[in-house]
């Protein structure tokens, strides 16, 4: 997957905005580009720790913020974490910027930020139904399916698609094709939420170039 964008450079801009953004605050690296295991599917993982009193207006600045190092295309909460009081996930894709490579945020107050397991499984952190886009998180799955096949990860692929089916109601299921499978999934999507095309198509298009079949 060749791309004329710097993922550790843009990684290391996004830190260094984060932490000019929020006084007090801290900006580092997880998972693989921080332990040196990445490969060219890897996202950009990004632990941002703020003052607990600065959490909500960190939240509310966040998007700015990193507009200021490149555009943003879109940004997805987590649902397991949308009415937390001291964490968010946050799922961004930054324009011009391989689809592999989205940023996942994981916003934190200093009080829990030693805490992996803060609100994790809480219904009362949780977003109602009308919160959160189950289409946007099925084209989510589409697009982690293109990523685990190109791994050679097929159980994992087939797990993503049929979750993403199930998520949105959809009667179908991975078939194996997965260029096919991934399509029909981000057509699924997108017919539930026109705001989605754009994207879906992205992500057809990726699954073509990665996985054989046609955009």
């Amino acid at each position: 997957m060749a791309s004329e964008i710097d993922r550790a450079a843009l990684a290391h801009e996004v830190c260094l905005a984060l932490k000019r953004g929020c006084p007090g605050s801290r900006a580092e690296l997880n998972g693989s580009l921080r332990s040196g295991t990445a490969d060219a599917f890897s996202d950009i993982d990004i632990a941002w720790v703020v003052p607990d009193a600065r959490f909500p207006d960190c939240l509310d600045r966040a998007v700015g913020v990193l507009e200021g190092v490149r555009p943003v295309d879109g940004v997805r909460v987590d649902p397991d974490f949308y009415r937390s009081d001291r964490r968010r996930l946050l799922f961004v894709r930054f324009a011009r910027v391989p689809l592999f490579w989205r940023l996942d945020l994981d916003v934190r107050a200093a009080s829990v930020a030693d805490d992996p397991h803060y609100d994790v499984d809480n219904p009362a952190a949780r977003a109602r139904d009308d919160e959160w886009s189950r289409p946007a998180s099925a084209l989510a799955n589409a697009a982690g399916a293109v990523k685990a096949v190109a791994r050679q990860r097929e159980d994992e692929a087939r797990g993503l698609l049929d979750r993403g089916f199930a998520r949105i109601g959809e009667d179908d299921r991975a078939s194996g094709a997965w260029a096919d499978d991934v399509a029909r999934l981000a057509h699924a999507a997108a017919r539930r939420e026109s705001s989605l095309s754009d994207l879906a198509g992205q992500v057809i298009a990726l699954a073509a170039q990665q996985l054989g079949g046609t955009a």
